[in-house]
């Protein structure tokens, strides 16, 4: 083999060997994996990835932060995905930030997002697990979307029936034809408006009652407020109990009394069959009743003649103008 054959088989696998670097570093680079970098690794478990492979991407707050570098299977309920984190991402990453399944765009790749919390924590270590919190996967977002088409189309159907069984309705467009409808309504609407302000009166008239009842004025207020009134009432109510107590022994003596003038009128004794029974008792009760009544007459002329004698003049005058002031202290 001639030395111009051995250099082109040296110079072809040369350019051979810094092409499929070059290729694998670009794959690599495409691939974010950080490849010229300073990482980190932490691990986030799920119970579905829905699609998620090694190499999507990992943000954090929507920044680009590292890739998924493995994922692999627990048990049939766990998934363990392990995630290779840029370190200047490091600082920013705490215990208690959330790690989610997501979409890059609506039909994209998926990613993994990670996201702080508000309340301060320690910050991962390295080959930490983060809590982890179930995204909206686009299976259930397309799912979600045809059970909304399907209820939109059967409202709309629904619509549509409502539309013709509404045009075929004479009535009801002769009654939204009708211009004494608007003319009656305006006017209802008149009442409302007014009857509205007289409620808002009959508040406020209420608003005054209330304040004045709080304030102590007015009968009410002066109830409810007034302890020295309370305290009468409460004693005038011990004074009707009390006189309700006297009246039914009143009754009771009432009652026995009765019974006595019946007793008596039944055996001829006693006063009482005197006045009812003896017609010379009663001529002298008569007759004593027309006296006393003479006497009175008599004895008011004797008042009258002193009212203008002029020795006892002043002291009428004095008592007269002493009850007029009385009359206009109770009046006040």
């Amino acid at each position: 083999m001639s030395k111009e054959t051995i250099n082109n088989v040296r110079l072809g696998l040369f350019i051979s060997s810094g092409m499929i670097i070059l290729i694998v570093s670009l794959y690599l680079i495409g691939k974010n994996q950080s490849f010229f970098g300073a990482t980190f690794h932490l691990k986030a478990r799920f119970a579905n990835v829905n699609g998620l492979l090694a190499g999507n991407n990992v943000r954090y707050s929507g920044i680009q932060a590292g890739t998924v570098s493995k994922i692999e299977v627990i048990d049939d309920t766990t998934i363990e995905v392990t995630l290779m984190i840029d370190k200047k991402m490091k600082p920013f990453i705490h215990r208690n930030s959330f790690a989610a399944i997501g979409n890059d765009g609506l039909m994209g790749n998926k990613v993994i997002n990670i996201t702080p919390n508000n309340v301060s924590a320690p910050e991962m270590p390295d080959g930490g697990l983060l809590v982890t919190k179930r995204g909206a996967y686009t299976d259930e977002m397309i799912e979600t979307l045809s059970s909304t088409n399907n209820n939109i189309e059967v409202i709309s159907e629904n619509l549509k029936i409502a539309a013709i069984q509404l045009n075929k309705n004479n009535a009801l467009w002769s009654m939204l034809n009708d211009t004494t409808i608007a003319v009656n309504l305006s006017v209802s609407l008149a009442n409302i408006r007014q009857a509205s302000m007289q409620i808002n009166s009959i508040s406020g008239d209420i608003r005054k009652i209330l304040s004045d009842v709080r304030n102590g004025k007015g009968t009410v207020g002066s109830l409810m407020n007034d302890q020295k009134m309370a305290v009468d009432l409460k004693q005038a109510i011990s004074n009707i109990n009390h006189a309700s107590r006297s009246s039914d022994l009143v009754v009771q003596q009432i009652d026995s009394f009765v019974r006595q003038v019946q007793a008596d009128l039944a055996n001829g004794r006693g006063p009482a069959h005197a006045m009812l029974r003896d017609s010379l008792f009663t001529v002298k009760i008569n007759n004593s009743l027309s006296s006393i009544e003479k006497g009175t007459e008599a004895f008011n002329q004797d008042m009258e003649a002193l009212k203008h004698n002029f020795l006892t003049r002043p002291y009428f005058r004095k008592e007269a103008k002493r009850n007029r002031k009385l009359q206009r202290k109770k009046v006040d």
